[in-house]
């Protein structure tokens, strides 16, 4: 099971209300972060995660408001005496704009920085997830990305260890270790002594695009966090963003969270219309956390 944390759910410009796209997902000790909106790591402080739990940085794109922040979180960094590398990933153009910003200003960091443009569909893999960029639209290089956890063993079943003549012991370990092991004569193979797997989380997030085709990016998704900066057409004009009317379009299963909001709409209004539209749409506020694990997703509204 994961967590999906906002940390910043607006666009465009910060507002009292709500800071701009930022969003952290905790796996294990680790902390992976979606866009670094300025003003992040007084997020991250706010919801009690430290940036030190950060290994990489996913930029769907380099507009100002979900990339600013990685100054201040790297300047934390080295202050903190950080050693170990951190890597930023995102679309062509990402080394150009990362290394100007480490040149920038009085400091330079004590650890690595490792700047790393992705083309679309290149993996990131790691024991535990895999994260995947794939293009949007939105009038330069950008991504959105999909996450998806590794899914995991069933829990052993006692009653089919039993029907097996078998008693639990250290042979157990043996295959959870190589996937099979043979006892007198017998080969006995792990999915014949355990439940279903558990699913892992797939989490899709679009960062800012007008609508495209999501196709199977959109299918078994857990957590679908797609632009939604307008009510509606009128508001949006030529902006290459989403609606919520069209957020809603391309949703096809688990959970939409309508993102990135613009500053001249407060929450209660948004919602408000939203939900007309998209009735069965979540609007997250700041700092809510989402749990999301085994097909399930659970809230955690602040």
């Amino acid at each position: 099971m994961i967590e999906v944390i906002f940390l910043g759910t607006g666009g465009i410009k910060p507002t009292p209300e709500r800071n701009v796209p930022g969003i952290a997902i905790k796996i294990g000790r680790e902390i992976i972060l979606f866009d670094v909106g300025e003003g992040t790591l007084r997020q991250m402080e706010i919801a009690g995660l430290s940036p030190m739990r950060i290994n990489k940085i996913f930029i769907s794109h380099f507009h100002g408001d979900h990339y600013l922040g990685i100054p201040s979180i790297i300047q934390t960094m080295n202050l903190w005496h950080r050693r170990k590398p951190l890597h930023i990933y995102g679309p062509p153009g990402t080394a150009f704009f990362i290394n100007n910003l480490l040149s920038s200003g009085y400091f330079r960091p004590s650890f690595e920085v490792i700047a790393i443009e992705l083309m679309e569909g290149e993996e990131v893999k790691e024991k535990e997830y895999r994260i995947k960029p794939f293009q949007v639209s939105h009038g330069i290089p950008a991504f959105g990305y999909i996450f998806k956890e590794r899914d995991k063993r069933g829990n052993f079943n006692m009653n089919k260890i039993k029907a097996l003549g078998l008693r639990p012991g250290p042979w157990m370990r043996e295959v959870e270790k190589k996937g099979r092991v043979v006892i007198n004569g017998i080969e006995i193979k792990l999915e014949d002594i355990t439940g279903p797997k558990k699913k892992g989380a797939k989490v899709v997030y679009t960062g800012d695009t007008e609508p495209v085709p999501l196709g199977d990016i959109a299918k078994d998704v857990d957590l679908l966090i797609h632009d939604a900066t307008y009510i509606d057409e009128e508001d949006r004009k030529e902006s290459y963003h989403s609606t919520v009317k069209e957020a809603c379009e391309v949703w096809e299963s688990g959970v939409l969270v309508l993102f990135h909001r613009a500053p001249r709409y407060k929450y209660v209004e948004y919602k408000r219309e939203a939900l007309k539209i998209c009735p069965k749409a979540y609007v997250p506020r700041d700092f809510d956390r989402v749990l999301v694990g085994n097909g399930n997703v659970v809230f955690k509204v602040r």
